[in-house]
């Protein structure tokens, strides 16, 4: 193809989640940005991140923030990258609540900060149980005000176009079918996880790591594949399609997990695998397919005013969580591995950066601490933007052979990216494959 024939700008972002979109409003207005997302601008995990966002309030719990992350990793983090995520956590704050997003305050006006699974310290800042969609929200309006950035939905990354292991940019194919090819001086990748492959998962059904399956084609880094955190309480249905996450901060506000007999049998705010493994031990025995949480420490009213989204949703399936039992189930979750990079989101493809939860910069370890994700996507995306933007070197285009009509179908292709994903995941750890993914009712 000639190069006329490509649609040119300085950097491509895929995905609209918050690590794309804080990365292009961390990015210089003099480069022009284009954001490509799979389906809606809002149809982005990140709008579903309930619990909250962490942040270093101070010097002295530095050391108890590190640790609590590491342990809950089992101390197969990065301890570089731990650090980098803490020390960059204030900053960000501040630039979100610059921004207009609103946390919510205590009757003095200060920070209500809350506490969750494996934190030893209240240091979560939360706008109700919908942290996420207001942070989200919030970069999106902005976004969406900057003349260097242009949003294209409902189009789907299907290739990197690349030679000499230099990324030239995407192919992409749009809703109708039609394929084009966008070239890019940068590409950050921030697709999400792998929630769509599963058949209980949180996330939404196209987030289909498909970062992933085109990192095993074009021989891009991965790491710990493996990593894949099974959330212990999403809400119990027999219905098919996304779970819905009764959050951590649930149990961090004093909700309980009782089993058949209405016993209460963990302690809640353990790391959040021990407490799936709890609850998938308790089923066993049971003969069951869920286990049952309640809030006694609340009343419906406050509740409903702390946690409005997951008490409306326990409500509308007729339960009230401050008085009922509530059946809740594991669920596939988050990814805490991804595209290998280092502390500024480079991958060991040049000029393909990675950031959120599609990249894996060893800052997780193999479990996640609860409301570590959406710190860590705004610490590193923040960290890859300002990267390209001190990159003022010229970039060589050089582009291999494309025919954009060879590419398969999109069932035969989602079919094949599926299979390379569960692959890996199978040579990496055949135990989780077989617990959690060789199995009808998973994936």
């Amino acid at each position: 193809m000639d190069i006329k024939d490509f649609i040119k700008t300085d950097v491509v972002i895929v995905g609209s989640g918050v690590a794309g979109l804080f990365a292009a409003l961390c990015l210089p207005q003099n480069k022009d940005v284009l954001i490509i997302t799979k389906e809606d601008l809002k149809e982005c995990d990140s709008y579903l991140a309930q619990g909250g966002v962490c942040v270093l309030k101070d010097i002295s719990d530095f050391g108890c923030y590190f640790e609590d992350t590491m342990r809950a990793g089992h101390y197969e983090n990065s301890a570089e990258s731990v650090r980098v995520m803490i020390e960059g956590s204030a900053e960000v704050i501040n630039t979100l609540v610059d921004l207009g997003v609103e946390f919510d305050t205590d009757d003095d006006g200060d920070f209500d900060y809350t506490r969750e699974g494996a934190h030893r310290r209240n240091r979560i800042l939360h706008h109700k149980d919908e942290t996420g969609k207001e942070i989200t929200a919030t970069l999106l309006r902005i976004a969406k005000k900057r003349e260097n950035i242009t949003f294209v939905t409902r189009t789907t990354m299907i290739d990197f176009i690349e030679k000499n292991n230099v990324c030239q940019g995407v192919v992409c194919e749009d809703e109708y079918g039609e394929r084009g090819a966008i070239i890019a001086k940068d590409i950050i990748l921030a697709t999400g996880g792998i929630g769509g492959l599963f058949l209980n998962s949180t996330n939404y059904p196209h987030i289909t790591g498909d970062s992933f399956a085109l990192a095993i084609k074009h021989g891009v880094e991965l790491k710990d594949m493996n990593y894949i955190q099974i959330h212990p309480t999403t809400l119990y249905s027999k219905k098919k399609g996304r779970r819905f996450l009764i959050s951590e901060s649930v149990r961090g506000e004093g909700a309980v997990l009782l089993n058949e007999n209405g016993e209460r049998f963990t302690d809640e705010l353990q790391p959040r695998d021990v407490v799936t493994d709890a609850i998938v031990q308790e089923m066993a025995k049971f003969g069951t397919d869920h286990v049952y949480i309640t809030l006694p420490t609340m009343s419906s009213e406050e509740a409903a005013k702390r946690f409005p989204n997951i008490y409306d949703a326990c409500m509308d399936e007729g339960y009230d969580i401050t008085k009922d039992k509530v059946p809740v189930t594991p669920a596939q979750h988050y990814m805490m591995g991804g595209v290998k990079t280092d502390i500024n989101g480079r991958t060991t493809m040049e000029h393909l950066y990675a950031v959120g939860e599609t990249a894996c910069n060893g800052v997780h370890g193999r479990n996640r601490l609860a409301s570590n994700s959406l710190l860590e996507s705004l610490v590193f995306s923040k960290r890859a933007a300002e990267l390209i933007a001190g990159d003022k070197a010229e970039k060589k285009i050089e582009l291999p052979d494309m025919d954009l009509a060879a590419y398969p179908p999109k069932k035969e292709r989602e079919k094949e990216f599926k299979q390379l994903v569960m692959d890996e995941i199978k040579r990496k750890d055949p135990q989780f494959y077989d617990k959690w993914c060789n199995n009808e009712n998973q994936c």
